[in-house]
């Protein structure tokens, strides 16, 4: 079996900037495929320097071997904070009103690319897979080629795909997806996305297309392009809730509702989670049935993100008017009705905080898939399992049809499936339960990284 080398933004190692209160999603699945591939762990460390050196700092942690370097403070702003989290993140997400054009971003954003290029290349062994992740690394396939690296490297991205005419708003576009085209395979979350990226090869590169095959051929180079929707590490995750700290997590906050339906939503503190939206619907449903307050308490963890950016310090601080405001109009004495948790909680407490809420409510404005749709289905009781009520613009919604599929841009309509969900029969929750659970449980992580892994080894097969 050919070694794995994964390279990504971050890497999950002590101290690594943003793992430490994360939710799962990346780091779980990359951990969980480098496992079983004798793998390796490239990205950066989180740390800064005064200037680039290329050090490598190499671990090893639970079978997994990482190599991090550290990055200039003036990459972090430019390639980070800049291009990838101002730039392409925003414009991915279909956000265009906040999306920042700055060629300082873009030159920062292919510094660090060639820099990334030039110290993994001495890591990459003659039979090893490549596969490189998300946004941040877009141009590094074709890096890595002119760099002689002749190995099957695969592209995974974790966001959405924007449809071509917003992507055309980017400029040097066209170099982008170019060299997106360098990558044997290229995945995405779900078919929508990935239509979109054929469309655009087709309608603004002029390149050949099988939308049959997702065959792209341009300038004598051929990518396959693919749907493969991310999974849960599911037995993981089922084993967090056999834990005593899981099963104390659940009787607190079951105590702590007083009888009172909990409501839970977890997510990090992005536009693109539609949290201020979602305390709009969630008012809405307390002024429309003023009468059911003493009903549902709603539970928002929302772990902070990207900080040094003003967009995300400008979410954080109207998530809290908002939340505010309406606990200022309709708490009581023994009620508040929304609890705000601005911090990350382990996977234990999450599982049994889960199990305890008989509404999951999880209403993103854009997302590539979101795994804790899939969490929360994972962790309810199978005799009395919850509501899962899911953004119909989440990559999850096209696996998850089952779950009441709202528009989060409309308080009227989350408002309205609150309410069918506070009023559905058991029967019916269990049937809806066990359809979701059945494609949460085989759509596994586990599955999602043999089938990409198994294509990559497959068309570099039939091209030589």
């Amino acid at each position: 079996m050919s070694r794995l080398v994964v390279i990504s933004n971050r890497v999950a190692v002590p101290k690594a900037r943003g793992v430490a209160g994360a939710q799962g999603g990346l780091s779980g699945a990359l951990n969980a495929a480098l496992k079983r591939n004798r793998g390796i762990w490239f990205g950066w460390s989180g740390e800064e320097a005064e200037e680039f050196t290329g050090d490598l700092h190499i671990q090893r942690h639970d079978d997994v071997t990482t190599a991090t370097i550290d990055l200039a403070t003036q990459d972090v702003e430019e390639y980070y904070n800049g291009y990838a989290n101002s730039t392409l993140w925003p414009l991915f997400h279909y956000r265009i009103d906040l999306t920042e054009y700055e060629r300082e971003f873009g030159v920062g954003y292919e510094r660090v690319n060639e820099n990334f290029a030039k110290s993994v290349v001495p890591l990459i062994d003659q039979d090893d897979m490549v596969w490189v992740h998300d946004y941040h690394l877009i141009p590094l396939g074709e890096r890595l080629r002119s760099k002689g690296v002749k190995n099957r490297i695969g592209f995974f991205l974790h966001t959405p795909w924007p449809p071509t005419r917003l992507l055309v708003s980017l400029p040097f576009h066209e170099r982008l997806v170019e060299s997106m085209l360098h990558y044997d395979l290229i995945g995405f979350q779900c078919n929508e996305w990935l239509e979109s990226f054929l469309h655009y090869c087709a309608k603004e590169m002029g390149a050949e297309v099988n939308e049959k095959t997702g065959q792209v051929t341009l300038n004598g180079r051929t990518s396959i392009a693919k749907a493969y929707p991310i999974g849960i590490d599911y037995d993981h995750f089922m084993s967090k809730g056999e834990t005593g700290k899981a099963r104390q997590a659940q009787q607190r906050l079951l105590a702590s509702t007083r009888h009172r339906i909990a409501m839970i939503g977890v997510d990090r503190l992005d536009y693109s989670k539609g949290l201020p939206e979602r305390i709009d619907g969630i008012g809405r449903f307390f002024d429309t049935y003023p009468d059911r307050v003493r009903e549902l308490i709603y539970i928002q963890i929302a772990p902070p993100s990207r900080e040094d950016i003003g967009s995300y310090q400008q979410i954080r601080s109207l998530l809290e008017q908002k939340t505010g405001q309406i606990n200022g109009e309709r708490s009581e004495v023994d009620i508040v009705p929304i609890r705000y948790v601005n911090k990350g909680q382990s996977q234990e407490e999450l599982f049994g905080f889960y199990r305890a809420s008989k509404i999951g409510l999880v209403t993103p404005l854009r997302d590539g898939m979101n795994l804790v749709a899939k969490e929360y289905v994972a962790a309810q009781d199978p005799e009395d399992p919850g509501v899962l009520i899911l953004s119909r613009f989440a990559g999850a919604a096209q696996q998850l049809q089952d779950a009441l599929l709202v528009n989060p841009h409309s308080p009227d309509d989350v408002a309205h499936n609150i309410r069918i969900a506070l009023d559905m029969p058991l029967e019916e929750r269990k049937a809806r339960w066990q359809k979701m659970i059945k494609t949460v449980r085989e759509d596994n992580v586990l599955r999602w990284t043999e089938h990409f892994t198994e294509d990559l080894a497959e068309i570099r097969e039939k091209a030589e």
